[in-house]
């Protein structure tokens, strides 16, 4: 690793150093929450002789997808922590430490108690962590810098290292000695991610120590009010049994598209965000719409593709077999191998690379294209692991084209007072897609794969096609921002 002075600035490979820090304690928070993740499936639905739950299928890939969606709904609770209270350095460290505390509960606490607290708490940190980390690291940028893609590329490698490294450990954990096990291996991950931030907490200097709009005395009353009528009317729901477990993925769904949609309607009408702010955000909702229509299909890793790798693929590998988790260590190896070539090339073309807009059309596309591939496997009784990560090479490109780039210009596009909550409102499009992927799994049979993976394939493509069409017009709506 190379770090050298750039005039008064040290640099990582000619990025900021700060980077290097943001690097290291996603990739451990990604190690727990993916290795948690891609076991809390076959948890809920293997039969408790097997040392499961014994939920029913459909409930149990519906739970993964809502789990997901809450993760990506909790980071507008984690930007206004940020924005108002703490700002972001601090924030990432105490989500990090909720989110240990989860695995903790996931690992000692028996049944669905234990999915419960745990699911919340790792929810919680996870949403706090996620959105400022992120916009933690555009503040190491400035406006138009064309280094910008290539640092979030370099930073979405940390992210799929950790999540290669926590399938592996955990599910051989889970198949050896136990579910609990894997989630206590979780738990360690987060732990290491946590000494690290700390110790290397200098390098990001006086980034995101700020508040950038703290809460007045008089208002911690009224917000303190809010929280606990929120509170109130989630229990009541569930005490009605308006919520349940099978119905959990559409409330979620309904709930994220409902806050969104709020939260687009007071920045608009916000008196601190600036006319010029304001078009950027309108630019914006088409974007979103994209990359909720991108996780939608890319998140059934953890819902379908879950399913499908437990019961469709043959993971025999040289006489062994190798735990059906694993499936979700496939697509990260692509992006290990791929992301240096994007970053590079993100770099080296600078203004005369893709627009963002072209660039979110390319990925939607692609992942319609990827879930296409499926359609010829259908016929064949246990597809070879081998297949299945060719399909998958092509989620990460398809990946690669849209993630790093959506998180590089949300931070772009963001107004100065909602820095931390607009990277939320981008990870609410992401949460909208996973808690899709969850009410999408439950039309899932593998005897009508061709119109599963057709159909929705399809639409994605569609939907992409649409998106390179308006890009012209989204670019002018982005002022200046490429």
């Amino acid at each position: 690793m190379t770090i050298r002075e750039q005039g008064d600035r040290r640099t990582f490979f000619g990025h900021p150093v700060g980077l290097t820090n943001l690097f290291g304690v996603e990739l451990w928070e990604r190690f727990s929450f993916y290795g948690m993740l891609t076991i809390l499936g076959y948890y809920l639905y293997y039969s408790v002789t097997d040392g499961g739950l014994g939920l029913p299928q459909s409930t149990a890939t519906g739970i993964v997808g809502a789990y997901g969606g809450l993760v990506y709904l909790s980071t507008v609770l984690g930007g206004w922590i940020a924005d108002r209270l703490l700002g972001m350095e601090r924030t990432v460290f105490y989500g990090g430490v909720v989110v240990m505390l989860g695995h903790i509960a996931l690992a000692i606490l028996p049944g669905l108690t234990g999915v419960g607290v745990g699911l919340v708490l790792v929810a919680l940190g996870s949403g706090a962590l996620k959105a400022n980390a992120s916009s933690l690291l555009g503040t190491l940028y400035d406006k138009g810098d064309a280094r910008a893609d290539g640092g979030f590329t370099l930073f979405y490698l940390g992210i799929n290292l950790g999540a290669f490294i926590g399938p592996l450990i955990t599910g051989l954990l889970q198949t050896r000695i136990g579910f609990h096990y894997g989630f206590g291996a979780a738990a360690i991950g987060m732990a290491l991610g946590l000494i690290q931030y700390v110790v290397f907490r200098r390098n990001l200097g006086e980034h995101g120590r700020q508040v950038p709009n703290p809460l007045p005395r008089s208002a911690i009353g009224k917000t303190a009010g809010v929280f606990v009528a929120v509170i109130v009317v989630i229990a009541a729901a569930v005490a009605l049994k308006l919520v349940t477990l099978a119905n959990l993925s559409q409330v979620t769904t309904g709930v994220i598209i409902v806050a969104s949609i709020g939260y687009f309607l007071i920045m608009l009408g916000s008196d601190k965000v600036s006319g010029p702010e304001r078009v950027r955000l309108r630019a914006f909702i088409p974007l979103f719409v994209a990359n909720a229509v991108f996780w939608s299909l890319f998140q059934q890793i953890f819902t379908v593709l879950a399913v499908y790798s437990d019961e469709r693929m043959n993971w025999s590998i040289f006489g062994w077999t190798a735990p059906s988790n694993w499936i979700g260590s496939i697509e990260p190896i692509w992006i290990i191998v791929l992301s240096p070539l994007f970053a590079l090339m993100w770099t080296r073309l600078g203004k005369r690379a893709p627009t963002t807009p072209r660039k979110f059309a390319y990925g939607v596309i692609g992942m319609g294209l990827a879930f296409l591939c499926f359609v010829p496997l259908a016929g064949i009784t246990a597809v070879p692991a081998l297949l299945v990560m060719a399909v998958l090479g092509v989620f990460a490109v398809s990946e690669l084209l849209l993630s790093p780039i959506g998180l590089s210009v949300t931070t772009k596009l963001a107004p100065e007072a909602f820095r931390a909550q607009m990277m939320a409102l981008y990870f609410f499009s992401v949460g909208l897609g996973t808690s899709m992927s969850g009410v999408l799994a439950r039309y899932y049979d593998p005897s009508r794969e061709v119109a599963y993976f057709g159909i929705l394939g399809g639409v994605a493509v569609a939907a992409g096609v649409i998106v390179f069409a308006i890009a012209p017009w989204i670019s002018r709506q982005m002022e200046g921002v490429h």
